[in-house]
């Protein structure tokens, strides 16, 4: 398996190949703002996200003492910061699925991403190929947090790459 580890804006097709292991360059660190902002933009009304109070209420019956941070805008950083490296050559997003948020993420948790390719076949098409990753979005602590697969159709170097 071959590690990359800084980002580059030169990933067509031919640059991926099954079991190569991505460490993307930057983390994020999750802020308040991020998170009400966004659970308040799309209509998100599960308190957990926005009531400090409710939750430390809730912690003798087992439930976080914290607001927990939507696990949309945890899925949408890793995707962001993983899109440098997996995305600069995309033609059209195919597919996004099997999601798993399998760990909470709170205020002030930073997140990295790698991305691993899973597949990467030829598409109808002769300038492009498509490639399924799967990415990985993990805290500060190296707990795994956010996990998805993501298709896309990707540029194929041999037709829109500068000669």
């Amino acid at each position: 398996m071959r590690s990359a580890e800084l980002t580059s804006a030169d990933n067509y097709f031919e640059d991926f190949e099954v079991g190569l292991l991505l460490r993307h360059h930057r983390g994020k660190t999750v802020t308040e703002m991020d998170n009400v902002l966004l659970t308040n933009l799309v209509m998100n009304t599960a308190e957990g996200h926005f009531n400090e109070d409710a939750m430390k209420k809730q912690d003798a019956r087992g439930i976080f003492a914290q607001r927990v941070v939507f696990g949309g805008i945890n899925l949408s950083m890793v995707l962001g910061l993983a899109a440098q490296d997996t995305a600069e050559q995309c033609l059209q997003e195919l597919a996004l699925d099997r999601i798993r948020l399998s760990h909470p993420v709170f205020h002030g948790d930073t997140l990295y991403a790698y991305s691993e390719v899973l597949e990467a076949r030829a598409a109808d098409r002769d300038d492009a190929g498509i490639v399924r990753f799967r990415h990985y979005g993990l805290n500060q602590d190296d707990k795994l947090c956010v996990e998805a697969e993501r298709t896309v159709l990707l540029k194929r170097k041999s037709h829109w790459a500068q000669q």
